[in-house]
């Protein structure tokens, strides 16, 4: 389908004489150079008029979530995800890549096993979902250095920009990952609908040229030459209109950009707190300021409010309150009042940043950021879907899957009056002509806690209706928002107006069904354009009526937490309290047991509504039997309706069901819930074995296969050098995890104290060593990436050799947001040192991090998983290490005296087959004890950083995949005591929750290469 807005006509006048000629497709820049019958194809499959997308010839809302699937390490999990964000009533997944972990090697790029981006299309287009892919090269997504590669801090250039060397840097990559990405679009069958070349490029400093047009041209033309042709969105942080259609070299297809309303709080519970994004609520009744039509030069373009990252949680840094805050904070009451203040700017592209977190497994993460990465998502970080916000997103996603004609509604001017009685509340209209209208209604002050009571005066194809007609008040709770539709067409019936919200309608062979529900103790009123009889088909009368006004039947009721249902011609109403809304479906209906492949449901495509509880994931037909594939944590009764008529029988999970039939034709059964009894073993009881993973402090230590630090210069052009040779770990090709140094010198007994600055980012700790002499710690704090600490020496002797052994615990490489900061390339290791009475070149250093730095060892599990531990660098980590003659000792008993340990245990599970159980590694931690750092390994994989002095985290979700439910387990723990006392763990536990019967196939386990010798290892 060929959509050109009146601006791409426009441009495509004006510029067919440029020398660079751009070809304007549906909207979208598609350079000379892009393949021309892949450009008609694009035609067909994807378009754009200023309102909103096109695909596969229907307009749609681009309703999406965001997951990563680099931060669950297991593909045969990504499938489990989809399927719950496409249940929410969902179209798309946005998707980041991380440079970091697939270019580890200058010009090695690699994207295998569970780095490689095919099994997670492959499970897309099985769950039917589109994709948004956004693969950087700059991501920052709290990642380790903005997801880039550690040894871009070598590289001679500004990073973001059009420096030459930065542009030559990315080239392997995007080249790569883009021809991948390239292969997956809608255009080659795949579900890749949209990409984005740059991320938040919306601030710049230090005299740099911003936004520079040529930057982002060259990293569109990367891609565009790598075989993209689908449209190029931006997502600009401050909603600035940067490289926004119209503003020539660089511009983008698509303008979008973020909003985090209520973000870096997690630990106030707000009653609400001040805003701080920017598409938000205001007292002022200013709704339209941001809706991008000044955001371009051509204002056309930029009709539709396009958020590339909406809040769905918030971040929280090492010392915060927890995740559990997190969702807390962004619950499912912000979700009705500012994802309903998006539908009221007419969004027609809305992602929620995080759906699914995910952790920051194997060093992944940057410094501000702990292992885990649950972002306080509608998924937990354990999958688990029981917060309430995800039921609550479930209701919007399937309203506006249901409500096609949102997308041609005219958004209005914000208002006090008109609509709503009190000035206490403001309106929103979308406007329909003869297509639906909509009202999104909520306080003017958006923090109030009040309920308020209102009447409300619509616009309807019967004229103004002041509503309810039958009597009583509309009520709106504090924090809560409502969507009234006017208009509101069902399958040719006109439901002339609805204060109560709309979850989804289904025509069947039968008739129809419109669900409709409200919150507790609320009245509400419908009307529909009929004059025939109001019959109630189940359920009480109490607290309805009804009454014919005006050529339409209006029907007032008050919410209960009892189902009534009542019929008006062929049109069965649901009336239903928010919370048995919750339990919900609108799966779509496949036929032959197969998969719709990518696309998502269209208005005409057919669907059934299933009330089951946790979870329903797909439904289809084969022969006479409906097949559902459903989670359950509950005995639950389960409800069809819609049934069709060429079904006979009910499968769920592939077993066939008894079911009834009641008067209406909806079907029922019941799903029995009997979870078995987990057993897991006791961890303290493990045959623990110990090694001494600092072996470096020993006298008889060689470390002449370490590396020399011996660069007088540095390739860092953010930080000068005040060492004589370089001791930044990335000059040298490490990035990651723990870094050990060793400085040796020959007394002449002047010594007396060491001086020394380390850095590794946000919460980083050092030890430091002469000798076996330990002379002290840097524990840490949240606001210190580095420090300066001076220890007194013991009394050294003149002529003899000693040797400072100091080793820091980094905590990824910053981000790099601000353009012209260079942030990225802060260095890691040793700042400077000062050895009193001799000159610093008295000390010669060696240094090592993982074993090989950019060769690293370990090519499945990623560049950034090993730090440099002795342990590490052996790979003693992954499973079955040579462990049977090392000392019998346990983690609980710990250490004496400063130091790291090395624990490494086995045990066996044995999970029933058919259930998905959540399970946790849970560590005691009081804040009595002396401060110690753990690194937490299972079956070879970094799973868990513990720092016990600043926490939060003690809690370590592995999912299956990593451990072997039905097999044997290794775990691993490096245990690093900072203080004089020693340190040991005061509980260390696997635990499980609520097991899940779930219709998930088998779970296949990620690779997890068991030890062997290493060449070189040292």
């Amino acid at each position: 389908m060929k959509l050109l807005s009146v601006c791409a006509v426009a441009l495509l006048a004006t510029q067919a004489a440029s020398a660079s000629i751009r070809h304007k497709l549906n909207g979208f820049t598609l350079t000379e150079h892009a393949d021309p019958a892949k450009r008609e194809l694009l035609q067909k499959h994807v378009a754009w008029d200023d309102k909103s997308l096109f695909i596969n010839g229907e307009r749609i809302m681009i309703f999406s979530g965001e997951f990563h699937p680099f931060r669950l390490p297991v593909p045969s999990l990504w499938i489990d995800i989809l399927q719950k964000i496409k249940a929410l009533g969902f179209n798309c997944v946005s998707f980041y890549i991380d440079w970091a972990l697939l270019e580890g090697k200058p010009g090695e790029y690699t994207a295998e096993g569970n780095f490689a981006l095919e099994p997670f299309f492959d499970a897309a287009k099985k769950a039917g979902i589109y994709l948004l892919a956004r693969p950087g090269p700059y991501i920052n997504a709290e990642v380790s250095g903005g997801g880039f590669p550690g040894w871009l801090q070598r590289v001679n250039g500004t990073l973001r920009s059009a420096d030459p060397a930065f542009l030559k840097a990315t080239d392997n990559y995007i080249s790569n990952v883009a021809k991948t990405i390239a292969k997956a679009q809608i255009t080659n069958g795949g579900p890749v609908i949209l990409y984005q070349p740059e991320n938040e490029y919306s601030g710049a400093c230090c005299d740099q040229k911003f936004p520079d047009p040529d930057y982002m041209q060259y990293v569109i033309d990367q891609a565009r030459d790598a075989g993209i042709v689908v449209p190029m969105i931006s997502n600009d942080a401050y909603a600035g209109g940067h490289n926004a259609p119209g503003t020539g070299n660089g511009e983008v297809d698509i303008y979008g950009h973020d909003s985090y309303p209520e973000i870096q709080a997690c630990g106030q519970k707000v009653a609400c707190l001040p805003i701080s994004g920017r598409i938000t609520l205001r007292k002022a009744p200013t709704p339209r300021t941001l809706s991008l039509r000044w955001a371009s030069p051509d204002p056309l373009c930029c009709r539709s409010l396009n958020i590339t990252q909406f809040q769905a949680g918030a971040f929280d840094p090492w010392g915060g309150p927890g995740f559990a805050a997190c969702a807390a904070l962004v619950d499912h009451e912000f979700e009705r009042v500012f994802y309903k203040n998006d539908l009221s700017f007419g969004s027609a592209i809305l992602n929620l940043y995080m759906t699914f977190g995910g952790t920051n497994w194997g060093n992944l993460g940057h410094p501000g950021g702990y292992s885990s990465y649950d972002y306080g998502s509608p998924l937990t970080e354990s999958r688990n879907i029981t917060r309430e916000k995800y039921s609550e997103l479930k209701l919007i996603g399937n309203f506006l899957k249901a409500s096609p004609s949102y997308l041609v509604a005219t958004p209005g001017s914000l208002s006090t009056t008109g609509y709503a009685d009190t000035a206490e509340l403001i309106v929103t209209p979308l406007l329909g002509n003869g297509t639906g209208s909509y009202f999104v209604v909520r306080h003017t002050d958006y923090t109030s806690q009040k309920s308020t009571s209102y009447k409300l005066t619509l616009p309807t194809s019967a004229g103004k209706v002041t509503i309810p007609q039958l009597g009583g008040t509309l009520s709106l709770n504090g924090r809560d928002s409502k969507v009234h539709v006017a208009d509101y067409k069902v399958a040719g019936t006109n439901i002339l107006y609805s204060t109560a919200e709309v979850f989804t309608w289904k025509k069947f062979a039968d008739g129809k069904v419109l669900v409709l529900y409200g919150g507790p103790g609320e009245h509400h009123e419908f009307a529909i354009s009929s004059t025939s009889d109001v019959k109630i088909v189940e359920g009480s009368k109490s607290g309805i009526e009804s009454k014919n006004i005006s050529g339409a039947v209006v029907v007032a009721w008050d919410v209960s937490a009892t189902r009534r249902i009542v019929q008006i011609d062929d049109l069965k109403v649901l009336l239903l309290d928010r919370n048995s809304a919750y339990n919900y479906w609108v799966p779509q209906l496949d036929e032959d047991g197969s998969s719709t492949g990518y696309s998502t449901e269209k208005t005409t495509a057919s669907s059934i509504i299933v009330k089951a509880g946790y979870l329903v994931r797909t439904a289809y037909t084969k022969g006479s039997g409906l097949y559902l594939t459903a989670d359950f944590n509950a005995t639950t009764p389960l409800e069809v309706i819609g049934a069709p008529e060429t079904a006979k029988h009910l499968f769920i999970n592939g077993k066939k069901t008894q079911v009834n039939v009641d008067k209406n034709g909806f079907w029922s059964t019941k799903v029995e819930y009997s979870p078995p009894k987990i057993q897991l073993p006791n961890l303290k009881n493990l045959d623990w074995r110990y090694l001494d993973t600092l072996p470096e402090i020993q006298s008889s230590y060689d470390d002449s296969a370490w590396t020399a630090a011996d660069l007088k210069t540095t390739p860092n052009t953010l930080r000068p050098l005040t060492t004589p040779t370089s001791l930044y770990s990335s000059d040298y090709g490490f990035h990651a995890g723990y870094l050990i140094y060793r400085g040796h010198f020959v007394a002449d007994g002047s010594e007396t104290t060491f001086d020394v600055r380390t850095q590794g980012g946000s919460v980083f700790g050092s030890s430091i060593w002469l000798n076996r002499t330990f002379l002290g710690s840097w524990t840490g704090l949240n606001a210190d990436a580095d420090y300066n600490s001076t220890y007194k020496l013991p009394k050294v002797e003149s002529g003899k050799p000693y040797v400072f052994t100091v080793v820091v615990d980094t905590m990824g490489l910053d981000e790099n947001w601000v353009v012209g900061t260079d942030e990225m390339k802060n260095p890691r290791g040793i700042l400077s040192y000062k050895l009193s009475g001799r000159d610093s070149d008295a000390i010669t250093w060696r240094l090592t991090g993982n074993l090989g730095g950019e060769d690293y060892q370990d090519k499945i599990r990623g560049p950034l998983n090993e730090g440099g531990l002795y342990a590490e660098r052996q790979g003693f980590h992954q499973p079955q290490p040579p462990s049977t003659r090392w000392e019998s000792a346990s983690p609980l008993d710990g250490l004496t005296k400063p130091g790291i340990g090395f624990y490494s245990a086995r045990f066996d599970l044995d999970i029933p087959r058919g259930w998905d159980v959540p399970l946790y590694l849970n560590f005691g931690n009081s804040t009595t004890s002396a401060a110690y750092r753990v690194q937490l390994y299972v079956n070879g994989y970094q799973y868990g950083k513990l720092v016990s002095n600043i926490g939060p985290q003690t809690s370590f979700p592995v999912p299956e995949g990593i451990l072997n439910y039905r097999g044997t387990n290794w775990i691993a723990l490096t245990l690093w005591a900072l203080e004089s006392a020693g340190a040991k763990l005061e509980s260390f536990e696997l635990a499980n929750t609520t097991p899940v019967l779930t219709a998930l196939s088998e779970v296949e386990a990620s690779k997890q290469p068991k030890y062997s010798p290493r060449k070189g290892a040292y």
